[in-house]
């Protein structure tokens, strides 16, 4: 008989350094769930901020997880996991558990459960809505050789020319957070192309994005909000040229790993990108970021304070996690 299984759930806030602008929503603070399991006298831990877009909270998760509490205690794997929540937080934070106990009670790895080999691991630092002079500043204070630039419908030439400008050497995405209609899309992305803008993100609202199927775009278009999980891969597919992987989008590294492999069969370049958590909720993603080209996982420097055997940060690079963190 195996050992019973014990689980906490909690909410949590986080406060941020400064507010964060992107187009439409400013956060001051990151409302978490947070997610224990106990076994065989092991503990792994997970953490999930949800997709504030769909309304999802610390609180709401934690009903969520709750509603599934006996089946989890019960002993419920990562792939029983999936019947039982759907997509999103709160199935994140336990499956991102459910690893994290697996490689303590084995006394292994996470690189070992999957097969993937950590590597050198640079992250954009993101830049967050300003005027131009605010966000050329920011862009001369953030060292790494990646950045990205959050824009929304005013100004975007004038803000990503003042960027531009001030790190002329730099790698940039840019992300508009669903902030553009189709004309400005097409009006911008050649103006973008001759700035050497790597990849334009999330340029049109989800389920208004029709238009790019046939667009043949001269910088490559991200899908973010428009591709969430697994079973929206395919119309995805139809409008974007990569897909941004986020685990509170998938419900966790489970699915995460498969939508990856998934896009990589088909030709579709990959992104990671988190939702502001700590070192806890960037830990599994930094599994995922091993098969990605572009990489966004900063959230937690936008933090106040992190979570104690937390992530390195230098010159953009981001250092594996530790055991003691997770995995």
């Amino acid at each position: 008989m195996s050992a019973a299984r014990s689980m906490s759930v909690s909410a949590e806030r986080w406060e941020f350094r400064k507010p964060f602008h992107i187009t439409g929503h400013t956060f001051r603070s990151a409302d978490i769930v947070y997610v224990t399991l106990s076994q065989g006298g092991e503990t792994g831990q997970g953490e999930a901020a949800g997709v504030y877009y769909l309304e999802e909270t610390g609180e709401a998760m934690c009903r969520q997880i709750e509603s599934v509490r006996a089946r989890i205690e019960g002993g419920a794997g990562r792939q029983e996991l999936r019947e039982l929540l759907p997509p999103g937080g709160a199935r994140n934070a336990v499956d991102c558990a459910l690893w994290d106990l697996e490689a303590k009670r084995a006394g292994t790895t996470i690189w070992d459960l999957t097969g993937i080999e950590a590597g050198p691991t640079c992250t954009v630092l993101t830049i967050g809505i300003g005027t131009p002079g605010e966000m050329a500043e920011a862009a001369r204070e953030l060292d790494s050789p990646r950045l990205k630039v959050k824009l929304n419908e005013e100004m975007p030439l004038e803000r990503i020319r003042a960027v531009r400008e001030a790190r002329p050497e730099a790698e940039i995405i840019v992300d508009v957070n669903q902030g553009w209609r189709f004309e400005q899309l097409r009006e911008l992305a050649p103006q973008f192309a001759e700035l050497g803008i790597a990849m334009i993100e999330q340029p049109l609202p989800r389920g208004g994005d029709d238009a790019l199927e046939g667009y043949d775009p001269p910088v490559p278009l991200c899908a973010d909000e428009s591709c969430l999980c697994i079973s929206e891969f395919e119309q995805a597919a139809r409008r974007y040229q990569i897909i941004n992987i986020k685990l509170d989008k998938t419900g966790g590294l489970t699915e995460a790993l498969e939508l990856a492999r998934l896009a990589e069969g088909r030709g579709i370049d990959l992104m990671v990108g988190n939702m502001m958590g700590t070192s806890l909720a960037i830990a599994p993603a930094f599994v995922v970021a091993q098969l990605c080209h572009f990489i966004d996982l900063d959230g937690a420097l936008f933090l106040e304070r992190d979570r104690p055997h937390a992530l390195t940060y230098e010159h953009g690079m981001v250092s594996p996690p530790t055991p003691d963190l997770w995995g």
